[in-house]
């Protein structure tokens, strides 16, 4: 689709998108033509916007006789017209001493970096604790009496993870049985990780007969979904700042219109939601983690309807192959990309130095 875009309609487009951001208002030719002092008339002007418009890059809107940009438009301007931008050394010097000051203390970083990601970017932020590379490994289970047809399962894993599960007996079984028990389910299962279990289970499924008792299945079955609800559970703990900064766009601010307003409060509602439960960006975060560098995810680009009014703009930070989270911030489609982009990669990288240093002093011996 690029073929048609020559220099001049790329000027134009990068024009558009710098002013629709700027303004929250649909660009008409007369304003590129003055504001930008382009040596063409506006009737040449309008041909080009016709021509991006066909092109996909920009559409009409029926209330107006300017043009917005389209998510195709959005994309070949991050990828080719933008400004690579970084933030100011003095900026810089004044986030790195905000991060030193509270040195040492990983959840005042994980709320640091969301503040200041939101009032950097003016968007909301988002922010996952980081997280072991290793995946959840078993190691021990303990199943102790509380009641004639009630026992406690105290599930115990690799790094000091500890659940406690409660369960029903079919029958009364005494202590020795559920020692018995919890011995030859901690010998089977040790060291092993959640696709392991299941995998276990699938073939003494499928076996003819079953190489466990009904008793013993049924500590299985508790093991994995307890190991299961916990990596769900770790993928969808995300922090968020910057409502108040994201709401403050005019995509939020209602119009006059009834019909303006209503749509406004329904998008607030949407931004609301996404930022309260996460829904939509669970998707997004294992892909970063996944990922080098900044990763771009624009309007359409997103996978889950509810995002599809949204740009969500992702870093891995951490320590490789050791512990890993992401960080990024997420508002309308009319965004400041170069300012945001910039903004994640220098967050992201100062959190990955930060835990470096952290991760490495915990690695070190007493005597080192």
């Amino acid at each position: 689709m690029s073929s048609g875009l020559t220099e001049r309609r790329q000027t134009i487009l990068k024009l558009v998108i710098q002013e629709f951001v700027e303004t929250a208002q649909p660009v008409a030719s007369e304003t590129l033509v003055r504001k930008y002092r382009l040596n063409v008339s506006p009737a040449t002007v309008r041909n080009e916007l016709a021509a991006l418009e066909e092109l996909g890059y920009l559409m009409h809107l029926h209330t107006s006789a300017g043009r917005v940009p389209t998510d195709i438009g959005y994309r070949f301007f991050v990828e080719n017209l933008m400004d690579r931008t970084t933030l100011s050394l003095p900026e810089q010097r004044m986030i790195r001493h905000q991060f030193y000051q509270v040195r040492g203390e990983l959840d005042q970083w994980i709320q640091l970096a969301g503040s200041v990601l939101a009032r950097t970017a003016q968007n909301a932020s988002v922010v996952t604790p980081p997280r072991s590379a290793d995946r959840l490994r078993f190691r021990q289970v303990e199943l102790v009496a509380i009641h004639d047809t009630m026992a406690l399962a105290v599930l115990v894993f690799h790094g000091g993870v500890v659940k406690q599960q409660t369960m029903a007996l079919d029958v009364v079984r005494s202590p020795d049985d559920l020692r018995r028990c919890a011995a030859r389910i901690s010998s089977v299962l040790a060291d092993l990780e959640l696709s392991d279990v299941e995998d276990l289970l699938t073939r003494d499924q499928q076996q003819e007969g079953s190489e466990f008792g009904e008793f013993e299945r049924q500590v299985l079955d508790l093991v994995a979904r307890a190991m299961d609800a916990f990596e769900a559970q770790a993928q969808e703990q995300i922090y968020s700042d910057g409502l108040i900064e994201m709401l403050s766009q005019p995509e939020f601010i209602p119009a006059l219109a009834r019909e303006d307003a209503e749509r406004a409060v329904e998008r607030m509602r949407r931004a609301l939601d996404i930022l309260k439960s996460g829904r939509g960006l669970g998707l997004l975060i294992p892909q970063a983690l996944a990922s080098d560098g900044v990763q771009v995810i624009i309007g359409g680009e997103n996978s889950a309807d509810e995002m599809r009014e949204y740009s969500v703009i992702l870093a891995r930070y951490g320590v490789e192959r050791a512990v890993t989270g992401v960080l990024g911030v997420i508002g309308p489609t009319r965004m400041a990309y170069p300012r945001s982009i910039s903004s994640v990669r220098y967050i992201s990288s100062l959190m990955s130095d930060l835990l470096a240093e952290l991760y490495h002093a915990d690695q070190r011996s007493p005597e080192s």
